[in-house]
């Protein structure tokens, strides 16, 4: 398909690349964005066509997020970057419990990149922005010269409100507090890596990138006291729940019997070496809540789409060294340490 826009320059998404002119700030650049990121995104914010976007939020404490996604490959089981760039971002603004309402998106794209790949991200993210139904309301492109780039480099960020009488943080968490994870662990590190290492099993390993601000609104509503939430993308569960720790100045005790993880990411990392408490995810959340709310919440999350799989796999304990601690499916006991080195480099 090729598109003509105001004058004789053409955008071929067969047969064409990113050059530098697209972004040279000149017609190819003009071009570029109408023909693609305007008409994929296409919202009244856009069309006004300013370098900024003005807008209203409703009441509330106003939260912002950035998360720059550099993925190799782009294109995984389960997404892509353009998906997970939406996805991961509208997470790390609803892990305040806020209503995620507005995004920005920039682009740095290397020259010779495919315009016919440069179209299939953008269109799966305005399909993931749709779908969540939170806009992208500005952005930005940068051209980068071939062999300085990987292909596509993307930035999001994201701006939400939290509902009056919500407020969530690391530094709430509280002895005796019920520790939930909405659901498998595992799935997005493991999917990126079987691609990587051309690994095929009998049932397809997918990413789990997913939006979770209306399951968070689903949680909030039925326990507005929630303690915390975060989304153990890199690092795994361990890293964020070693980091909730340090911040809380508690320690915490998960058993293992309770950790769930399909069978096919259990073998793949027992084939890749690795341990699934480290793997990256990108669709989970894990939830610190007051002990007599832990049922209402578990029974919140498993009504949601999102949820289903919701189980309890701890508690908040006293500990001045604020460890994180296993209890092996043989009973014995494991410490649960911060992840050292990079275990799964350019997962996100």
């Amino acid at each position: 398909m090729t598109v003509n826009l105001r004058g004789n320059s053409q955008l071929n998404f067969d047969t064409g690349c990113v050059e530098m002119i697209h972004g040279s700030g000149g017609k190819a650049m003009a071009q570029l964005i109408e023909g693609l990121f305007l008409k994929a995104f296409d919202n009244p914010y856009l069309r006004q066509q300013n370098d900024q976007a003005a807008f209203s939020l409703p009441p509330g404490r106003v939260v912002m997020a950035t998360d720059s996604h550099v993925i190799s490959p782009l294109f995984f089981p389960g997404g892509d970057i353009g998906s997970l760039s939406v996805h991961g971002t509208i997470n790390d603004v609803a892990m305040a419990g806020a209503r995620p309402t507005h995004l920005s998106a920039g682009f740095i794209l290397e020259e010779g990149f495919p315009l016919r790949e440069l179209k299939r991200i953008v269109e799966s993210m305005a399909a993931a922005a749709k779908e969540a139904g939170v806009p992208i309301v500005t952005g930005d492109t940068k051209v980068v010269e071939r062999g300085k780039g990987d292909g596509v480099f993307i930035n999001t960020t994201g701006i939400g409100v939290v509902p009056e009488g919500v407020e969530l943080g690391g530094d709430r968490v509280r002895v005796g507090d019920h520790i939930i994870l909405s659901g498998p662990i595992g799935d997005h590190g493991v999917a990126i890596m079987s691609l990587r290492e051309n690994l095929t099993f009998e049932t397809a390993i997918e990413s789990d990138s997913q939006p979770l601000h209306d399951l968070v609104a689903d949680m909030v509503k039925v326990v507005p006291g929630l303690h915390c939430l975060r989304d153990p993308t890199r690092g795994g569960l361990a890293t964020t729940l070693n980091e909730i720790a340090q911040q809380a100045g508690v320690g915490m005790q998960i058993q293992e019997a309770n950790l769930p993880v399909r069978p096919q990411v259990a073998a793949a990392c027992e084939f890749l070496g690795l341990d699934p408490l480290y793997v990256a995810n990108e669709g989970k959340l894990v939830a610190f809540c007051p002990a007599d709310c832990s049922e209402a919440l578990l029974a919140a999350m498993r009504a949601h789409p999102r949820g289903g799989e919701a189980c309890r796999i701890g508690e908040v304990v006293a500990d001045p060294h604020r460890f994180v601690q296993m209890q092996t499916r043989f009973g014995g006991n494991r410490i649960v340490d911060w992840l050292n080195g990079e275990q799964l480099p350019r997962i996100c």
